[in-house]
């Protein structure tokens, strides 16, 4: 069943509004990952995108440049073309954030500000120490449910539930 561009646009606003309220990112930025899952075809120019969200090439390029930065979404070129491509960035469907060093890290500059308030009481400290217990737990517990899912996405790509989506396994 092919989606009708008021579907597409109608979707893309959902993904905008809730990539706004819960990462911060602005609108047209998350109507523009929105509306990369869903157009047909997946690869338009920066001027398509303009007219199908009804937006200027500023706002356009400006939602692009933060997608990449989160590897969301890509531009490609191909041979002989003067534009560029922007598409779903294959690697955004690879779970983020799941590194333990990061977390490690995290906890390190938590255990920083407890250093601080050596002194303090213990309610004054009680946030910062659960912090560090948070990271710490995420550190421990995130390499191996990033190892689940591995497994449960190449059981679901097995049984052709879904099909892969490319990028380089994490």
């Amino acid at each position: 069943m092919r989606m009708s561009r008021d579907d597409q646009l109608i979707f893309a606003d959902h993904v905008g509004r809730f990539y706004a309220r819960q990462y911060g990112f602005p609108p047209m930025a998350g109507r523009l990952l929105g509306y990369l899952f869903v157009c047909d075809p997946p690869q338009q120019t920066i001027d398509e995108l303009g007219e199908a969200l009804l937006a200027s090439r500023s706002a356009i390029t400006g939602a692009v440049k933060l997608l990449e930065s989160y590897r969301l979404a890509r531009r490609t070129r191909t041979a002989g073309e003067r534009v560029d491509r922007v598409s779903v960035d294959p690697a955004s469907q690879q779970p983020q954030n799941f590194d333990s060093a990061i977390h490690k890290e995290h906890a390190a500059l938590f255990r920083e500000g407890l250093a601080l308030l050596a002194d303090a009481p213990s309610e004054r400290r009680a946030p910062l120490e659960e912090m560090v217990a948070l990271a710490d737990f995420l550190s421990e517990r995130l390499p191996r449910l990033l190892q689940e899912w591995h497994t449960y996405r190449d059981e679901l790509r097995a049984s052709g539930r879904t099909e892969g989506a490319g990028g380089s396994p994490s």
